[in-house]
């Protein structure tokens, strides 16, 4: 007779069998269980549980399997085979009226549901605080109160308002930003053009709106780019570098001036974008905005009267050495440059094989659109990566300039390219030629690259040295004074460590420049020469 065999096996005891010690799997695989199996069949008992089981289902009573099992292995529990109790284990521990715990943990019988185990229907359900706010943490009940009273006193006037002349108070003093974003914030909130900000209207962006727990960055973010939009691009920058203009005491002297207040503001912006903008899509991300030290070069305007004081980007001299150097190369004044124009830039200290590879746009890509020109912002970009080649973007430049097949790795060969006219320029000025072999030597000391045979920019930007490498390869000028090692120079980078290439440049620069505008004042028969250097010579 075939005999169905029962599914709940779990009610079976194992205790009672007394199995030697084997894993899991070697129970799954092995011949065991089959043997184990056969010899239950065997058992006079379980004939008696087969057969009640088939009685009860054919009476349509409901079937209880592992009851009936249960009764069968307390009468059967005796007759296990010889087999079983021949197997050399240790001894079991005694087990209590109660269980032990491996039965009850094995045990899975309708019985069980009386155990004190399963008393709770369902699990406990723990409620976990809210720990992330995309906004920052909300405002305490305190801090909230704080700032509504600021918010009162400041609004109180019969318009219950603030119009935008009014409304710097507020920026400064409540929302603790920059006073030249005023006009910003203020349109901002005043979306119907009314020309007042209530202070509802007000407690409802600033308070109710997150903006008060957010950290300046994101607020200057947030308040700088259009809605909608995930960046900032050049033109969100433009209202808040006007205002810049018209408030700040160190600029005062260029308000007559409106075309010069234009090229100042966009020179800003260009170095703003030239330093944040790694990706140089033109798309300005929160996180580059957090990375850069746009944030504190603002903070630091608002704070400082003496513009040129305020190095990293708002800099007025650092605006009209750029601007004179552009307007020196541009000699039709038709406001863009070619490549015989940018060749005299330095005193011709570059090579011509470099200058087609800018005008080629492989370092980026023109902004002018004409054809063969370089524009004012193409000029901004190239000049201080020229006269700072430790940054970053100027290594970036520099590295997509040499790399002729753009394979990310620099070779022997792409850089022999270059400095063959460097080798025939020396051999013209009368200069004892270095060979490139012993050029290459000393570039693989300088940067240590990982393998000898290729130069990475990750390579180049772990070394302090990577500019001279580029200045070996295309700019003569500089070759021979990093050769020579000019006492003076390195006096004054171990005096002030903190200025940049480019700071001293700009120094050194706007210097000359003034002097030499101060003597064709002279020979013109002028009369008043300005005495200070923050003047401007327009």
């Amino acid at each position: 007779m075939e005999i169905d065999t029962v599914e709940d096996v779990t009610c079976l005891d194992p205790e009672l069998l007394q199995l030697p010690e084997v894993s899991p799997f070697a129970l799954k695989t092995s011949q065991l269980v089959e043997d184990l199996f056969s010899q239950w069949l065997s058992l006079p008992e379980t004939g008696h549980l087969v057969k009640s089981l088939i009685d009860d289902a054919k009476a349509g009573s409901a079937v209880n399997a592992c009851a009936n099992f249960s009764n069968a292995n307390a009468v059967g529990s005796n007759s296990l085979p010889s087999m079983f109790s021949s197997v050399s284990a240790p001894p079991l521990s005694p087990r209590s009226s109660s269980g032990s715990p491996r039965s009850s943990k094995q045990k899975s019988c309708p019985s069980a549901l009386s155990s004190p185990l399963k008393l709770v229907s369902e699990p406990m359900q723990e409620v976990i605080p809210q720990f992330y706010f995309q906004n920052g943490l909300p405002p305490t009940k305190e801090l909230k109160e704080q700032y509504l009273s600021k918010i009162n006193h400041i609004f109180d006037n019969p318009l219950n308002g603030l119009k935008i002349n009014e409304f710097k108070t507020v920026t400064k003093e409540v929302c603790k930003l920059p006073s030249f974003l005023s006009s910003v914030l203020f349109r901002k909130i005043d979306i119907d053009c009314v020309g007042l900000v209530t202070r509802d209207a007000f407690i409802k962006y600033w308070v109710d709106g997150s903006m008060l727990t957010m950290d300046i960055a994101t607020q200057i973010f947030e308040i700088l780019k259009r809605p909608g939009c995930r960046h900032l691009t050049q033109v969100d920058f433009k209202p808040v570098v006007r205002e810049l203009l018209a408030t700040h005491p160190g600029l005062k002297f260029l308000r007559n001036t409106p075309e010069f207040q234009d090229r100042y503001a966009e020179t800003v912006i260009y170095r703003i974008f030239y330093n944040m903008n790694r990706s140089g899509n033109g798309h300005l991300t929160l996180r580059e905005l957090k990375r850069g030290e746009l944030i504190s070069a603002m903070q630091h305007v608002d704070e400082e009267e003496d513009i040129n004081k305020v190095l990293r980007y708002f800099s007025y001299e650092h605006f009209y050495v750029i601007y004179c150097k552009f307007w020196e190369l541009d000699t039709d004044h038709d406001f863009f440059i070619d490549r015989e124009n940018l060749i005299k830039y330095g005193n011709h200290s570059l090579t011509y094989r470099i200058v087609d590879r800018i005008f080629s746009q492989a370092p980026r890509k023109f902004t002018s659109e004409v054809e063969g020109k370089m524009g004012y912002e193409d000029f901004v970009y190239f000049m201080l990566s020229e006269e700072d080649k430790s940054s970053d973007p100027s290594l970036e430049y520099w590295f997509k300039c040499i790399d002729l097949d753009g394979n990310g790795v620099l070779t022997p060969n792409e850089m022999q390219f270059f400095y063959e006219e460097q080798l025939h320029r020396m051999e013209c000025l009368a200069l004892e030629p270095v060979l490139f072999e012993d050029i290459l030597c000393q570039i693989i000391d300088m940067i240590a690259p990982e393998r000898e045979d290729c130069i990475t920019l990750r390579d180049l930007k772990g070394s302090k040295l990577s500019g001279n490498v580029f200045n070996i390869l295309f700019n003569l000028h500089k070759f021979m004074s990093f050769e020579t090692r000019d006492p003076f120079l390195i006096r004054q980078e171990r005096e002030d460590p903190t200025l940049t290439e480019w700071d001293r440049f700009a120094h050194r620069e706007y210097i000359r420049l003034s002097m030499e505008e101060d003597v064709e004042d002279a020979s013109n028969g002028s009369a008043d020469v300005w005495d200070e250097s923050l003047e401007a010579p327009f």
